[in-house]
């Protein structure tokens, strides 16, 4: 019975994840529409060679790298505290709406994002440059032309889309922990601070581990949401916005090389895959028991 209830799930991801794999060709081609997939010539690395040797890849790469690394940083400290402080109210003073309090982040992300993206930094009629700044006696700043500010200002919105989501996986973790620790290590004396760092931490650090393995995994791939629409493809930014996604897109509406998408996609694909692995590798010989696989 099990098996069946399973069976609609592994159709679905057969389908999706598995059968166009064989799509993978289109890295080694140079399609020829009037030819098809099968019959368009093969072309090799070379458009691989393309992706790496632009003049831009340093730059994409670099950025891709560093923004993900940060993002996984944070997606990883800040939630977590997050959830810890919504967990604390919840045990002192909202046990019987603990589940509103739950989901309350994320729907509150959903709704802030798009004011604090296009209301808060517009150039014209932003809160910034419309009532703060003149406030404090300064001039209004052109956002969306000073690269300076936006290795802040992404990770910023990064955290504050996906803090909702994270909150809420490690929150569900924490309310799976048995009131008989906390009873216990409250008749031992120990403060509210030490029963989460020694109990409600270390019984969620599987539930970390997987979610930082899992955007480990897909450290190669940017948001492509974030990097493309935020900057509002502002070409004073490029060089600080300008990752391996939004790249091969520019590049596939210049020259048309769906080649070039499907070598940038198989690459992203396999170095996530190799990372996975060694990172899985890594947790397990630290602690097997919080390694995903």
């Amino acid at each position: 019975m099990f098996y069946l209830m399973l069976l609609p799930g592994v159709a679905l991801l057969v389908l999706n994840n598995y059968i166009p794999m064989a799509g993978i060709v289109i890295a080694f081609k140079t399609i020829n529409y009037s030819d098809g997939i099968l019959g368009s010539p093969w072309s090799g690395f070379t458009n691989f060679k393309f992706l790496f040797q632009s003049h831009d890849s340093y730059v994409i790469i670099r950025n891709t790298l560093l923004y993900n690394s940060l993002f996984i940083a944070l997606n990883m400290t800040i939630p977590l505290a997050f959830a810890l402080m919504l967990n604390e109210m919840k045990n002192r003073f909202l046990s019987k709406l603990h589940q509103t309090i739950m989901f309350l982040p994320f729907f509150l992300s959903m709704i802030v994002i798009s004011y604090l993206v296009f209301g808060f930094m517009s150039d014209e009629h932003g809160y910034l440059n419309g009532t703060l700044l003149p406030a404090l006696g300064l001039e209004p700043i052109r956002w969306y032309f000073t690269k300076e500010v936006w290795p802040i200002v992404l990770p910023l919105i990064n955290t504050w889309k996906g803090m909702g989501y994270y909150a809420v996986v490690y929150m569900a973790a924490m309310i799976g922990i048995d009131d008989e620790y906390y009873e216990a290590a409250t008749i031992d004396g120990a403060s509210r601070w030490q029963q989460m760092k020694g109990i409600t931490v270390p019984l969620i650090m599987p539930v970390i581990t997987i979610m930082t393995l899992l955007q480990i995994g897909r450290i190669f791939n940017a948001d492509f949401g974030l990097f493309f629409q935020v900057p509002r493809e502002s070409g004073a930014l490029f060089p600080v916005t300008n990752v391996i996604d939004t790249y091969v897109y520019r590049t596939f509406l210049t020259v048309g090389d769906i080649g070039l998408s499907s070598a940038a996609g198989l690459f992203q694909s396999v170095v996530g895959f190799v990372l996975v692995f060694l990172s899985n590798w890594v947790v397990r010989r630290l602690n097997s028991e919080n390694a995903l696989f």
